[in-house]
């Protein structure tokens, strides 16, 4: 399918981009933002799944350039030998002389690894995949923030490929074992949403309750995924939108002649979505959870840390020193993280303008939102707001 984006010369760009997840589906989004603002391109498109061959149409295609997901070397070979520039959107494929545009793993890693440490656990684990270099860098990411805090990290890496062996039932009896085997309480990261639905099933097969004994968050908030998981899982949001967008532009810069880059460009998370999954707090003091409760009931009415501590009956001082011993963050600091979260849910779901969702959120003007979004997140909160919204809030 051809989509002609206006008149005048335009640019023939080829999408090779898989529709069967939401992170491929974001990075579409993202690069027709970019095309509606600084087009018009003519893009060439057909629908694809994760494992699908080189495209027949690539060795005789004539166009100006490539977006594409480099899922394999054969791909790789076949873009590279039509001559033309490209950017690669995936980055699986080792030592690859194309210019690469990709989430920031380790940041990712960083942000699920706080997720899970401000919810006061010490014992931790990673679900990964072995053999995939973007688990591999969420993996060192995590526990290398978890370590830092003084935490333990047990890690259970899943065979590459297991999917193709008929293997299941004996992947998830070993699955079973490790989560058996895990301290209680736990917070574990999985590498991708994907991967979610198999560790609570293992969870289930070893009795395991979730979240009250352990905590998982996964990747990529794929929405229905997350959504049909049970528990509903938690998931970092990568912001594979803008990862679509910032290859695009890159794209433009290298078909103006522009040289690549030296470096990849990486694209930080957008934050946390918490479902039910990780709704749990690993704190035995009950008045540090009595107080938790409520800075996720009222953040965003403005209450205070002197009025949580009267509530909670302790005086500033000692709620301050309590938070600091069991979660490693003050009280302002959650009660910044508890707005944030739901300034990203108003932008990334409805239309309401920026100042309103300020005020909602409790940051009294758009200024001081924008400050903290840099602050915590790398990106303004226009940059969040994913076109066009999905419906009006109430």
């Amino acid at each position: 399918m051809v989509v002609h984006t206006g008149r005048g010369h335009r640019p023939h760009v080829a999408l090779i981009v898989e529709t069967s997840l939401a992170s491929g589906r974001a990075i579409l989004r993202g690069l027709a933002r970019y095309v509606h603002r600084h087009g018009p391109w003519a893009l060439f498109y057909q629908p694809r799944s994760l494992e699908e061959a080189v495209p027949k149409w690539l060795r005789q295609w004539r166009g100006d350039g490539i977006i594409v997901r480099v899922q394999n070397r054969r791909i790789a070979d076949a873009v590279l030998a039509s001559g033309l520039p490209a950017v690669d959107v995936l980055g699986v494929v080792p030592g690859l002389p194309l210019p690469l545009v990709h989430v920031d793993d380790a940041q990712v890693a960083r942000l699920a690894a706080e997720h899970l440490l401000e919810r006061g656990f010490h014992h931790f684990g990673f679900f990964g995949i072995e053999g995939e270099n973007w688990s591999h860098n969420r993996e060192v990411a995590f526990v290398e923030t978890v370590r830092r805090e003084g935490g333990e990290v047990k890690v259970y890496n899943l065979p590459r490929g297991v999917e193709s062996f008929g293997s299941w039932e004996a992947v998830e009896d070993d699955l079973a074992t490790w989560v058996g085997q895990l301290p209680k309480p736990a917070g574990i990261m999985v590498c991708s949403d994907q991967r979610g639905p198999l560790l609570l099933e293992a969870c289930r097969r070893a009795s395991v309750a979730v979240p009250d004994e352990l905590t998982i968050i996964g990747v990529d908030n794929d929405e229905p995924l997350c959504e049909v998981c049970n528990p509903p899982l938690s998931s970092v949001v990568p912001n594979h939108e803008q990862v679509g967008y910032e290859a695009a532009a890159l794209l433009d810069k290298l078909m103006a002649g522009h040289p690549p880059p030296s470096k990849p460009v990486l694209v930080p998370p957008a934050g946390v979505v918490t479902r039910l999954s990780s709704d749990a707090f690993a704190i035995s003091d009950r008045q540090v959870a009595a107080a938790l409760r409520l800075i996720r009931e009222h953040a965003c009415e403005g209450i205070t840390v002197n009025a949580l501590a009267r509530q909670v009956g302790l005086s500033r001082t000692v709620l301050q020193r309590r938070f600091r011993s069991l979660l490693r963050k003050s009280v302002h600091q959650l009660i910044i993280e508890a707005r944030l979260k739901r300034a990203q849910d108003l932008i990334t779901h409805t239309d309401l303008p920026m100042l309103e969702i300020a005020e909602r959120c409790g940051f009294k003007h758009v200024e001081y939102l924008s400050a903290v979004f840099k602050q915590r997140l790398g990106i303004t909160p226009r940059q969040l707001r994913r076109p066009p919204p999905r419906h009006q809030a109430n």
